[in-house]
């Protein structure tokens, strides 16, 4: 498979899943980025918006098993990643996995669950694994975590530990409908028996595995590459910036820019590909200070007014 044929093959599946979700394509591109490049998405919205909606239609679009993992304040972290059971005709202790043993994992309202439980999700969103007792435990492949939290000012959620947010490649929201775009969603009911709509599978597991291959063949010029280096080493200096963004972020930034090309099937990075994936994909790993916070201050924005402050290279195609 070319680069041509995955860039076909994504605008595809988003067609799919919007066919489903009433919500900005813009925001359905996003998570197709994150899944080419592999990575995982946070969605914070209050509830109601289509969250579970999306990450089912998502999973269905590209063939692939999903579970949801409902986080509750009293979940503990062996409810997620498994435990091992005994076994009284064996005598012996079998691994019994968790729902975390799918492709693509719904953590819904991550921030109503503790951080201790919340952590479980570390190893396996970075290492492809969990440990249970010492114990090395392989994850399916693909594995795709979509977790959903609640915006913060809601009673009883907890905030997420940094180096959790910081395992997320994305942070977007749904937002709200447009009126046309809520009237549909009636309309849509209206028209079908069930109370979900269906998704029908575009792609096989073994083809988003080619897909999610053919980032690393994408070309990034040496100035775009500079480009991202800055932008993210600016948010370190930034005056409403207590943290900026990690060297981990950086590469994540580069990670995206090209997963973005292939969606538009090009096998080089363009400007325009940098600058479309940044605040989505930088934002949430700032912490901002004291009287940021106390300003209300938007860290999107942040994010967008150092991509206009920094000089944007001129890239026209492959080197």
């Amino acid at each position: 498979m070319d680069v041509a044929e995955a860039g076909t093959h994504t605008q595809s599946i988003i067609d799919e899943v919007g066919a489903a979700v009433i919500s900005d394509r813009a925001f359905l591109e996003t998570i197709m980025t994150s899944v080419v490049a592999g990575g995982h998405v946070l969605l914070e919205d209050v509830p109601g918006t289509g969250k579970t909606l999306t990450a089912n239609s998502f999973a269905n679009a590209l063939g692939l098993q999903f579970s949801r993992i409902q986080f509750t304040p009293d979940l503990l972290p062996a409810d997620i990643t498994g435990s091992n059971i005994y076994n009284d005709a064996e005598s012996t202790f079998e691994f019994v996995p968790g729902p975390i043993f799918a492709n693509v994992v719904l953590a819904d309202e991550i921030n109503r669950a503790p951080p201790k439980t919340q952590s479980a999700l570390l190893e396996a969103m970075e290492e492809g694994q969990v440990t249970v007792d010492g114990e090395e435990h392989d994850l399916p492949d693909p594995f795709f975590v979509i977790a959903t939290q609640n915006p913060v000012e809601q009673e009883g959620t907890f905030p997420l530990p940094e180096a959790q947010v910081d395992r997320f490649w994305f942070k977007d929201s749904i937002g709200y409908p447009d009126r046309s775009g809520e009237k549909d969603l009636i309309d849509r009911r209206a028209d079908r028996q069930s109370s979900t709509p269906t998704v029908d599978p575009v792609v096989t597991t073994e083809e988003i595995t080619r897909i999610q291959r053919l980032p690393e063949s994408v070309t990034v010029d040496d100035d775009l590459r500079w480009f991202i280096t800055d932008l993210a080493r600016e948010t370190r200096s930034h005056p409403a910036v207590d943290t900026g963004v990690s060297p981990r972020g950086t590469q994540r930034l580069f990670e995206v820019s090209r997963a973005r090309a292939v969606l538009d099937g090009r096998d080089f990075v363009t400007p325009d590909d940098v600058t479309t994936v940044a605040p989505a994909a930088l934002a949430h790993r700032l912490v901002l200070t004291a009287q940021a916070r106390m300003d209300d201050r938007d860290k999107r924005a942040i994010v967008r007014e150092l991509v206009e402050r920094l000089d944007v290279p001129n890239v026209d195609g492959a080197e």
